[in-house]
């Protein structure tokens, strides 16, 4: 069975965003809400569909800026779901606008996207586990079912498994130490 690890090094789409992005830590909201944004589209798709129309979708969300999309209202919806250039599923945009207010009420009750994330990632002590972290998503968020959300939390590193043990690239996320970091004991 060959693995992201193996199929993704030197594809035009796959292999820059194996190399700079996938499991690398993220702190940024507009970076974070783009993955959570891109994940949900990708489902039923493939992720290659979903990278191939990344910069159509940053043009037609605003470059991900969580307060303007969770502004958007009919026209935007309307005008979403004409773009031909990014996925037209009225659910996976309501979801994105929805989900922008989310984030963006995050602010206020945790300092931010990446600051909740890190609030959540060891309830106890423990390393929450992907069940648990999907149980959460699903009362915070629409549109994050199992899949959405472990990929989303696999690219950003709050999983494991996003790269082999012996790809190049884990080890450089590794020389990172992302916090809160999978990669130490729970």
């Amino acid at each position: 069975m060959s693995s992201y690890c193996d199929i993704a090094p030197g594809h035009p789409l796959h292999g820059p965003y194996h190399e700079r992005e996938y499991g690398f830590p993220q702190r940024e909201e507009a970076a974070l809400f783009e993955r959570l944004l891109l994940e949900i589209n990708q489902a039923g798709l493939s992720w290659e569909t979903v990278l191939r129309k990344r910069e159509a979708f940053r043009r037609a969300y605003d470059g991900f800026d969580v307060d303007t999309i969770a502004d958007y209202g009919q026209r935007d919806r309307e005008r979403l779901l004409a773009d031909p250039g990014i996925i037209r599923n009225r659910l996976k945009v309501d979801a994105a606008i929805h989900n922008a207010g989310i984030v963006r009420g995050l602010r206020a009750s945790h300092g931010g996207f990446a600051a909740w994330l890190d609030a959540h990632a060891r309830p106890q002590g423990r390393t929450r586990d992907k069940a648990a972290w999907v149980k959460l998503f699903k009362q915070t968020f629409k549109f994050t079912g199992g899949e959405i959300t472990g990929e989303f939390l696999m690219s950003l590193g709050y999983l494991p498994g996003a790269h082999r043990a012996d790809c190049p690239v884990q080890r450089r996320i590794e020389k990172l130490r992302p916090p809160p970091s999978w990669m130490r004991a729970s």
